[in-house]
């Protein structure tokens, strides 16, 4: 739809957009914005990042051989970025995101959405990126922005859907502010379930990782995406999410991509653990963040906390941050009691337990 087209049937694009966070996915979407047409600041932490977008319209250090706009413009001073700033698009690591809020705050026009795009839950509180959001940035509109995206795809142009989930009221214009030739948003009102899938896959994206590594073959990795969509459901579910966000693009969509390709970081790292190689070893010098790797912690705890039973999350856990073996702990997850696969409250069988105690016994 044309600019024209937008404001006659009454959604009315944001014009001046900020983008908080230089990585990959913030340059991507910084690069996406440009090309619906908005005016885009770009906020990077160092020096030479912002020299080289502005200068050399490039940034090889997280998106090697990709040539960014002319247009896009970036700064390391946050009150640059958010000076003019309709809207903010908030890339920043979860575990970093309240400080950064905090900084943004006394910066932003009172009125101006911001747009969630980091995907984790903040260790030692439990809180999903939009709670630390409202305590942070008091007032302003929020939304997510979680689906199946490749920073280096969308930040090329090859075609891409993802989901913002917001509210009626801003929805439409953030919306109507990033929709390119290539890029579609899919709109919904449901936040936390947005938020809880794109938490929860990057440690399912680690546990398939370690498949592969293992190489236990695409039978394991397929269900570890099928049960893992389950465990994303109940805590999605649980935290007053809806199911139907869950089997869409910022659920099983972005699930299914990030534990089907080492393009996915976590994935990567997962590999290379299944592999053999240390977690030290692997986190050593990374400028980019491994978010599964905390919010392991951070999704077990949160599961636990509201009693839901998510065991390939803990097993995870339990590798990455209680030093568990990786061959007992696939061997205890195999070992687990049978159950009857259902829709909905999944119970437990006599018989299936009588089966299970059968099998367990032969594998003694």
């Amino acid at each position: 739809m044309s600019e024209q087209g937008r404001a006659e049937s009454g959604i009315v694009p944001f014009r001046r957009v900020a983008v908080i966070g230089a990585g990959a996915w913030g340059t991507a979407l910084a690069q996406c914005a440009r090309w619906a047409d908005r005016e885009v600041m770009i906020w990077a932490r160092r020096e030479a990042v912002a020299e080289s977008i502005n200068l050399r319209h490039e940034n090889p250090e997280s998106l090697p051989d990709v040539p960014l706009d002319p247009g896009l413009r970036a700064t390391t001073e946050m009150d640059q970025a958010l000076a003019r700033a309709e809207m903010v698009l908030l890339v920043i690591p979860s575990q970093f995101l309240r400080s950064v809020a905090r900084q943004m705050a006394p910066l932003l026009a009172r009125d101006a959405p911001v747009l969630l795009c980091a995907k984790g839950v903040e260790s030692g509180t439990g809180a999903l990126m939009t709670e630390v959001a409202a305590q942070e940035l008091p007032g302003h509109p929020l939304g997510v922005l979680s689906g199946p995206n490749f920073a280096a795809e969308v930040a090329r142009g090859l075609p891409t859907a993802t989901t913002v989930a917001a509210d009626d009221v801003a929805g439409p214009r953030l919306v109507a502010s990033l929709r390119t030739a290539s890029f579609r948003p899919y709109l919904t009102d449901d936040l936390i379930g947005a938020e809880v899938g794109g938490a929860v896959k990057n440690v399912l994206a680690i546990a398939c990782g370690i498949a592969h590594g293992r190489r236990l073959g695409e039978n394991a990795r397929a269900a570890l995406i099928t049960r893992g969509l389950v465990e994303v459901g109940r805590l999605g579910v649980a935290l007053g999410g809806r199911l139907e966000t869950v089997m869409g693009l910022a659920g099983l969509g972005d699930l299914t991509l990030t534990c089907s390709s080492e393009q996915s970081r976590n994935m990567a790292f997962g590999v290379a653990l299944g592999q053999g190689h240390s977690q030290q070893e692997l986190l050593a010098g990374r400028h980019s963040v491994v978010e599964g790797v905390v919010n392991a912690v951070s999704v077990t705890a949160l599961a636990h906390h509201h009693g839901i039973e998510m065991p390939i999350c803990e097993a995870v856990n339990s590798i990455l941050n209680e030093g568990a073996d990786i061959d007992r702990v696939i061997r205890q997850l195999l070992e687990r009691p049978l159950k009857i696969e259902t829709t909905g409250k999944e119970q437990r069988s006599p018989t299936l337990d009588q089966t299970n105690d059968a099998l367990r016994d032969s594998l003694s």
